[in-house]
Parts: C-alpha cells; structure tokens; sequence
C-alpha cells in the first residue's frame, strides 16, 4: 500500500486536488482511501442523536453503522499517529493524506499556487513533487513539478511512484 501526503498552506487546494487525484485513480481501477488530518476540533457527530448521547454519556467508542457505511468515534487523550490509523484501514493500492506533514516515512506532494500571497514553499526532506501554477518556481533537482491544474498528471505521478515502490 502506498501513502502519498499532500501539504500546503490553508486555502492552496489541497482537497480539491486531492478529491480530482481520487477520481482520477478510481477510474483506473485502483482501490484508494483518503485520510484527512485536521487541527481542529472535528466532530461527525450531531448533537441531540443517539450516538453523540452516547459519548456525552462517556462511552470510550460509538459506531455510527448504516446500510451504505459505518463509522467509528473514538476518544482520544492525545493525538493519533499516522501509522495507527493506516493499520486499521482495509487493504488498498493508494493511500491519499492531508496533513501529517512532519510524517517523514511518507512522500509528499507540496500543493503551492502562484496568487496565494505566499512565500515560496518550504521544502521538507520528504517532499517528492511540488503541485503548482507558478511558472517561475525554481526547484531542486530531484523534485518533481507537477501542474496543480492537471490531476491526471499529479495522479499519473502518484502511479509513477507506486510503480517505483512496487518494483524495489
């Protein structure tokens, strides 16, 4: 299972790149799962239903299940790691994440655009490909430039990277 991580400033695109990215792979037959961090408190949960009742309750789990799909809430004391989550996926070709970009075992498409009002992006050790409309960005050798404007191609280099992976 390969896991791509997609960085960047708030307001870059990353979850429509991503979500394109998605559609991009589905369509090539892969089986992809996503995965998105956030640093805010996230609730799926609404207030006054039975399931957010029994967390208020003080239950350590709630399962929120359906005909077409489940879910589970779990509380937490300190934050999650990456890898703790990805064990309790299913099995599946690609894994796409937002966030976790201090996660070093993962390789990285930075997502940078031209008209942010940004600096130019920091580059990690981690980072493979920089998704972006700036022309003029310069990168170091090494690292991909890919047109944030064109998710087949961003999808075609996560293939590329799977491949290289599958074939060490």
């Amino acid at each position: 299972m390969l896991v791509v991580g997609f960085t960047g400033h708030s307001g870059s695109g990353k979850t429509t790149l991503i979500e394109k990215v998605l559609e991009a792979l589905i369509s090539r037959d892969r089986k992809v799962s996503a995965i998105k961090s956030s640093h805010h408190g996230t609730d799926i949960d609404v207030p006054g239903k039975d399931s957010y009742r029994f967390r208020q309750a003080g239950a350590q789990e709630v399962v929120l299940v359906s005909d077409q799909r489940w879910a589970l809430m779990r509380e937490t004391e300190e934050p999650v790691s990456l890898k703790e989550i990805l064990s309790r996926l299913s099995p599946v070709d690609i894994v796409l994440v937002e966030g976790y970009k201090s996660e070093e075992n993962i390789p990285h498409i930075l997502v940078h655009r031209k008209d942010a009002g940004l600096q130019a992006p920091v580059l990690t050790s981690s980072v493979v490909a920089v998704a972006t409309d700036d022309d003029s960005l310069a990168l170091p050798e090494g690292i991909a430039k890919l047109d944030v404007n064109n998710p087949v191609a961003v999808a075609n280099f996560v293939v590329s990277l799977k491949a290289n992976r599958d074939h060490l």
